[in-house]
């Protein structure tokens, strides 16, 4: 099969090779999907650059934790009916060294959903950890109908999710954006209200347009975003995060946020309890069936240009989503 990996951490020019592997076979619990589009995800590129030290977890390593194909060999213990069906895919990658960036991936059955027949390949891949990740930060506390959601870095691939889930959900969404063009592609995903969030009035417009505090953040930069979101969270909300990037090691404002009883989460999609993994992928292809969500996607690339693809994401000025097209 045709792949890209690497067996060194590096700049994506550097350490990325194309060429051919044998094909992989499943074992048991596992099938081997033909891949037609591979998403790339941050984490995805900071782990082949060597982000914060990160070493080689193996020799050798296939990026790519989503993707979308068809599923052509099952596994032992794997039902038979699955052989043909049409799936998206996700944590491929996480604890396994072969991802999505190759012809086949093979992986355990359960990171493979089945994709609703008006589904797309390439929306396929736009999915995985972007919408699974917004799904468990949106609703890790529970229902969100009549609260007001922040979603901070809201025209990023998880903030288009956290905006689209939260208003399907009911809630009033205000979101944070910096550019002109990422403001009207979190306005795009239906975001309420978009405030930018280096104004030093920032806190005030976003008490002023919850009427006193939000009850829930969706928070893509936990460490950076403090001195902002600990102001503007209401008393017994809860403040979801997925990312630190900028500051690894915060300092808390304990009492400010204890006075007001603030939950402090903090979620990662490749260790999400089991049931809520279930309940994240039903409800995200239920929305998908009834095209209810919206999938903007920057740029395609063949596989044989994973480095170029690679390095935009890490351009940090992308609006949707990068994909490799296999097929």
């Amino acid at each position: 099969m045709r792949a890209a990996w690497y067996e060194r951490v590096g700049p994506a020019e550097d350490v990325l090779v194309v060429g051919e592997l044998p094909d992989p076979e499943p074992g048991i619990g596992e099938v081997r999907v033909r891949l037609s589009a591979t998403g790339i995800n941050p984490a995805d590129v900071k782990r082949r650059a060597g982000a914060g030290g990160r070493a080689m977890t193996y020799p050798r390593v296939i990026p790519g934790d989503d993707g979308a194909g068809v599923i052509d060999r099952i596994g032992p213990r794997v039902p038979y009916t699955r052989l043909g069906e049409r799936v998206w895919l996700h944590c491929a990658n996480q604890g396994r060294p072969y991802g999505t960036s190759a012809d086949y991936v093979v992986l355990p059955s359960d990171r493979a959903i089945a994709l609703p027949d008006n589904t797309e390949f390439e929306v396929g891949a736009c999915l995985g950890v972007p919408a699974l990740t917004a799904h468990r930060a949106v609703f890790v506390d529970g229902p969100v109908s009549g609260k007001t959601v922040l979603v901070t870095g809201g025209a990023g691939a998880v903030g288009h999710y956290a905006i689209e889930l939260a208003k399907h959900g009911g809630a009033t969404v205000v979101a944070t954006a910096s550019t002109p063009d990422k403001q009207k592609a979190a306005l795009a995903a239906g975001a309420d209200h978009v405030v930018d969030y280096r104004s030093a009035d920032a806190a005030a417009e976003i008490l002023a347009l919850s009427g006193g505090g939000v009850q829930r953040v969706v928070d893509v930069a936990f460490g950076a975003n403090l001195p902002l979101t600990s102001v503007v969270i209401a008393t017994n909300g809860t403040i979801v995060a997925y990312g630190s990037d900028a500051v690894t090691e915060p300092a808390l404002p304990f009492y400010p946020l204890m006075r007001r009883n603030v939950t402090i989460r903090a979620v990662q999609v490749f260790t999400m309890p089991l049931p809520a993994l279930r309940a994240a992928t039903e409800h995200v292809n239920r929305l998908l069936a009834d095209t209810a969500l919206t999938h903007p996607i920057a740029d395609r690339y063949p596989l044989e240009e994973i480095a170029a693809a690679h390095r935009r994401v890490e351009s940090g000025d992308v609006v949707g989503k990068v994909l490799i097209e296999q097929r």
